[in-house]
């Protein structure tokens, strides 16, 4: 690899010269300062979007746990709590959470989900604080891979092709929905894109970017479980990539030795990285989980065992195939069903990602599979995205877009490719449709979780065609709060909330309407948009019988009976 990095081989122009000026130069005509004005002005509107949606909503369903083991980790460095997934995502929030500095009740003992609610609720701290700190490492995350997704983009076909690129990124409703909250979801599929793009680069200089490919893919594992499907994709990307640099005089067996030697260190550094992710929590690896793991047999089981990672992230892996098989329920288009529907995230892809953003992924991933210059790029771009959403599509857990946020990320890119077709039309065209994500985008500020595009009816519309987090994950308590402070005082408030907040430390005083009979429920019929859809027996005839006279953040209704 030494030779290569010597004897770097004319690879450094693997696409046509776009007409704004190719990576690196500054396009005739127009001053040096003008491309990194627009790239802050982008981050800039989407930094803007995603504090303002941290600070305004309370906590989702499954942030909560996510601060609370972090928390923990600060505190008594012990590995217990949240075994399902590893703990960089939860140190990368535990930098917040550091800087909130709240009390932890040592004394505590309880599950994963009452530890969060409990920290947050129960042990003396202010709620809001401490969740816009812990977002705050997420969002700063989530803005340095839209860094990455301009860089790549502009690498592969100009400075335009970049912009168009960041400017997908940073209006896509799911990265800024997602990317304010302290979960784990963005980071993983940041990762994901960052090794891609890495591996790529490796195609001129090996020595250099061969490690740090498999640094940010060991981050991704290290991060989510869900990540390692893109592992041999990305092993043989990296190949690839050193295969691609070889120089003309190299002899072919040596070059493919060189090429799994490449495959061979992005593993080794990987796994490291994922090693290290538990050490830093205790050097000791100390594991007492709080809960049983469950005995996983068969090929799954002996998949978890040869896994060469510690004993807490295979017992994790156990947990997940624990999840995987049970019957969860889901809503997809008016209809609930139990099990999972092979095409549950295709179809919510399609109705949660903006139409433009759609046509200029088409656009663009028709131009890298086309275009004889973009072809070696075409499997960084697609192969890495396609793999890893065939592995959600065969999870049992129809829950929502956040399961695949790498399409959004690896798309914004592939689009900006749209651009090498040299036509005036095409740059025309590719910017009405940019602009189109744009006003989608800002039309839905700053509701972000439940939008969905025009074709679907837009934001207001989501909860009849989809549920959980892709509508409603209990993040609108403290709207509700306020919506019943100024509207409805006085009120008998009737209230099945789905979610982890406590109602009544934002001032809600309310009964569960299924703990009494009909008749007894008078006044306002208060539900979450996903107990709604999933909504049987007794809710479902107190829900038929009510009148809808409100919505607080397209999450939840309030009806009057």
């Amino acid at each position: 690899m030494m030779a290569l990095e010597q004897n770097p081989v004319a690879l450094t122009s693997p696409v046509p010269e776009a007409p704004s000026g190719t990576a690196g130069e500054r396009p005739s005509g127009r001053p040096r300062w003008l491309l990194p004005l627009l790239v802050v002005l982008l981050l800039g509107q989407m930094a803007v979007a995603m504090v303002t949606t941290a600070v305004q909503q309370t906590p989702t369903i499954d942030e909560p746990v996510y601060v609370g083991t972090a928390a923990e980790y600060l505190h008594t460095h012990e590995l217990v709590h949240n075994p399902e997934h590893p703990p960089l995502g939860k140190l990368v929030i535990g930098l917040g959470v550091a800087l909130a500095d709240p009390h932890l009740d040592a004394r505590f003992s309880g599950d994963q989900g009452e530890l969060g609610r409990h920290l947050l609720y129960g042990s003396g701290n202010d709620p809001w604080r401490v969740m816009l700190f812990a977002r705050l490492p997420v969002i700063v995350l989530t803005l340095a891979f839209g860094w990455v997704a301009f860089v790549f983009a502009r690498e592969l076909a100009g400075s335009l092709a970049g912009l168009v690129a960041l400017g997908l990124y940073t209006f896509s409703p799911d990265l800024i929905a997602h990317g304010s909250l302290a979960t784990l979801d963005v980071p993983a599929a940041g990762f994901v894109l960052v090794s891609a793009w890495l591996a790529w680069r490796a195609r001129r200089r090996p020595c250099r970017y061969v490690p740090l490919a498999g640094a940010a893919l060991g981050a991704a594992l290290a991060t989510k479980m869900s990540t390692l499907p893109a592992v041999p994709v990305l092993l043989a990307l990296t190949a690839l990539s050193v295969w691609s640099a070889r120089p003309p005089s190299l002899p072919r067996r040596l070059a493919l030795r060189r090429a799994a030697v490449a495959a061979g260190v992005v593993a080794l550094v990987a796994v490291a990285v994922v090693w290290v992710s538990y050490l830093l929590v205790d050097p000791r690896l100390r594991w007492d989980p709080d809960q049983p793991v469950p005995v996983v047999h068969g090929l799954r089981g002996l998949a978890v065992d040869l896994l060469p990672f510690p004993e807490s992230y295979r017992d994790g892996m156990r947990v997940q195939f624990a999840f995987e098989n049970h019957p969860w329920q889901g809503f997809l288009f008016g209809r609930l069903y139990t099990g999972a529907l092979w095409y549950y995230l295709p179809a919510a892809l399609l109705v949660k990602t903006p139409l433009g953003m759609l046509a200029l992924g088409a656009a663009g991933t028709a131009a890298a599979l086309a275009v004889r210059r973009l072809r070696p790029a075409a499997p960084y771009l697609l192969v890495p995205a396609a793999v890893l959403l065939a592995a959600a599509m065969l999870g049992a857990r129809n829950f929502g877009t956040r399961y695949a946020l790498f399409v959004p990320m690896f798309l914004a890119v592939a689009a900006g490719c749209a651009l090498v077709v040299r036509r005036r039309w095409v740059t025309a065209g590719v910017a009405a449709l940019v602009a189109f994500v744009a006003v989608s985008s800002l039309r839905t500020f700053p509701y972000y979780l439940p939008y969905s595009n025009e074709a679907f009816g837009g934001p207001a519309q989501t909860r009849l065609q989809l549920h959980d987090s892709n509508v409603d994950w209990g993040q609108d308590l403290g709207r509700l709060a306020d919506r019943l402070r100024e509207r409805y005082p006085h009120e008998r408030v009737w209230l099945v909330y789905k979610g982890s907040g406590v109602p009544s430390y934002y001032g809600i005083r309310s009964r569960d309407p299924r703990e009494v009979p009909p008749h007894e429920v008078r006044g306002l019929l208060v539900v979450s948009d996903s107990a709604a859809a999933k909504a049987t027996g007794r809710l479902a005839l107190l829900i038929a019988g009510s009148r809808p006279v409100d919505t607080v953040g397209h999450s939840i209704t309030l009806y009057r009976r």
